[in-house]
């Protein structure tokens, strides 16, 4: 009669010990992985503009070297407003797509991205004196009038001696002509007495010139508030846009739609993986425990890598969290329904478990890189929103095959070498008349 092997209870010690650590370091710090998580306009409010882009003059051709300046014009004028995360992305040939993601005064910020900050001095007769390449740049700035106290904006000019010329024959024409007519963004067939009489004027200031001014600094006053000014010096900071930007698309959400459609997302999300968590415990027994734990440590280690990444959560990318939970469950069913199939089969714990877990590796791989595949071509040819998808469906398979292939392997192969799994098919879900008779 032959001795029955004793079980090795240093590999059940293991297991649990493997577990509770994983399970205090998820406990401990998924929450600030979490709150790291930078999320999309969709989630938490904001607006996203596609703009095309055209040439200011027909002899710039738009390129991408051309494109790439614009988005770091778009980028430097971003930072004036304070968003954190913005997306800017450029899309086919010609078309740049802005997102900004919290942004509450979406009309200051439509008007900020899109001015062209050109700027230069005229005098009535619509002739150019100075322009934005005479002045020093970053050295605009945000001020106050030392004798009224109303917000300015000083800009400072390379050469002083320049202005000082200027000043000079602006000072000498007659009262009414002394004007140094400060524009922004000066279109060919624009005029003075035209566009001092509107209300959106593109003349920032008109100020009398009734005295030479040798000096380098340059006030440019208006009924600016001290937001106006700011927004005003920064724009002038971050340089002229090198093209003209016209509006095609424009999209908002508000905060507490974003806020909402959060909350539902998660919550689908937690029904959804819930019943997955069932459904496995229920028809696995045993194995789907083991699954339960992959599931849950694949769902941090996303979480994680997501975070490291610096990336995005939208929609879009929760859907394919939980799409990838899917994936993970199904390389678990796959290898698990490989496993009861050997135990049919007649053979032991230890053999079906081998067996199982090596013929079910191809079927996994396959369907692994096929979806990787689909989700490369999605991010290489798709927009913004689609991109996100893609990203995050790849991290996901990512993560599943290394917790639910590797992982579940490792915490079923403890019990399994420990032998305590010997002679008890139903813990895997096989009933005993299932086994064949060899």
């Amino acid at each position: 009669m032959k001795k029955r092997k004793k079980v090795k209870k240093g590999l059940i010690i293991t297991f649990f010990a493997i577990v509770i650590s994983l399970g205090t370091l998820i406990a401990t710090n998924v929450m600030a992985h979490v709150n790291n998580i930078n999320l999309g306009l969709d989630l938490q409010g904001g607006f996203e503009v596609l703009y095309e882009v055209e040439p200011i003059d027909s002899e710039s051709e738009i390129n991408r070297e051309l494109l790439s300046d614009t988005v770091s014009a778009l980028n430097a004028r971003i930072d004036v407003l304070g968003v954190s995360e913005p997306n800017i992305s450029i899309e086919g040939d010609n078309r740049i797509r802005v997102q900004l993601a919290g942004v509450t005064d979406q009309e200051t910020a439509r008007e900020l991205l899109s001015t062209e900050a050109r700027l230069s001095f005229r005098d009535v007769d619509d002739e150019v004196k100075m322009d934005g390449g005479d002045l020093v740049e970053g050295g605009a700035r945000q001020s106050f009038h030392p004798d009224t106290n109303q917000p300015i904006v000083t800009v400072t000019v390379e050469d002083a001696s320049l202005f000082e010329d200027i000043t000079r024959e602006i000072s000498s024409r007659p009262m009414g002509e002394n004007i140094l007519a400060i524009w922004l963004d000066y279109e060919e067939g624009d005029t003075y007495e035209e566009e001092i009489m509107k209300e959106d004027s593109k003349i920032v200031s008109a100020p009398r010139v009734s005295h030479v001014i040798p000096s380098r600094d340059v006030m440019i006053e208006g009924d600016f508030t001290s937001e106006e000014a700011a927004d005003l010096a920064g724009i002038l900071n971050a340089g002229a846009l090198p093209v003209e930007l016209t509006e095609i698309q424009a999209d908002s959400v508000g905060a507490s739609l974003g806020e909402r459609s959060m909350e539902m997302a998660i919550n689908a999300g937690i029904v959804g993986i819930a019943l997955i968590f069932a459904y496995m415990l229920v028809y696995y027994r045993f194995m789907g425990f083991i699954s339960l734990l992959t599931l849950t440590g694949y769902i941090y280690l996303v979480l994680v890598v997501f975070d490291w990444m610096n990336a995005v959560l939208t929609l879009p990318g929760i859907a394919a969290l939980i799409l990838g939970v899917g994936m993970a469950v199904d390389a678990n069913i796959i290898t698990f329904e490989r496993i009861k199939d050997e135990l049919r089969s007649g053979k032991s714990t230890m053999s079906a478990f081998r067996a199982g877990s090596r013929r079910s590796l191809s079927t996994i791989l396959d369907a692994n890189i096929t979806t990787i595949l689909a989700a490369a071509v999605l991010f290489y040819f798709g927009t913004s929103a689609v991109q996100g998808f893609a990203v995050m469906l790849i991290v996901s398979i990512l993560a599943s095959f290394i917790t639910s292939v590797f992982g579940a392997r490792l915490l079923l192969g403890l019990w399994v070498n420990s032998r305590i799994l010997n002679k008890r098919p139903r813990m895997f879900g096989v009933k005993e008349r299932e086994i064949s008779e060899l």
